[in-house]
């Protein structure tokens, strides 16, 4: 059986490359980028099952690459976890998911509880 793949967009270090090892710990594959401007091109070439967007520290970037991800008829079904840190205002939040984001949670929140967002993220409505 083949192991899923998440993509996952983040530009800080932390908490980026703990997802991606608590990621591959749960035995999904992972590519990675740090270029919002690549999310659709990537995720159209790599077919992930969901995506993962770090909404810090550029977070209109990454709503416009997720506004992109979602308006386009390859990845429009991708599902889409948004985190971002404890210190994020409620706004970025709120237009991350207007952009499209599946579930939008903390960092913290995500590292700590990551089988679960997963679970939820992927549920089939």
């Amino acid at each position: 059986m083949t192991q899923p793949l998440a993509l996952v967009l983040y530009e800080k270090l932390l908490p980026g490359s703990q997802l991606v090892n608590r990621l591959q710990d749960l035995n999904y594959r992972v590519q990675t980028t740090s270029d919002p401007a690549m999310l659709v091109t990537v995720a159209e070439q790599s077919k992930p099952m969901l995506v993962l967007v770090d909404l810090d520290p550029v977070s209109e970037k990454v709503c416009a690459a997720l506004t992109r991800l979602k308006g386009n008829s390859e990845t429009k079904h991708l599902p889409v976890i948004a985190f971002c840190s404890d210190r994020t205002g409620t706004e970025i939040q709120v237009q991350a998911q207007a952009a499209g984001a599946t579930l939008v949670v903390s960092d913290t929140a995500l590292l700590n509880h990551l089988p679960q967002c997963l679970e939820q993220a992927l549920q089939v409505e």
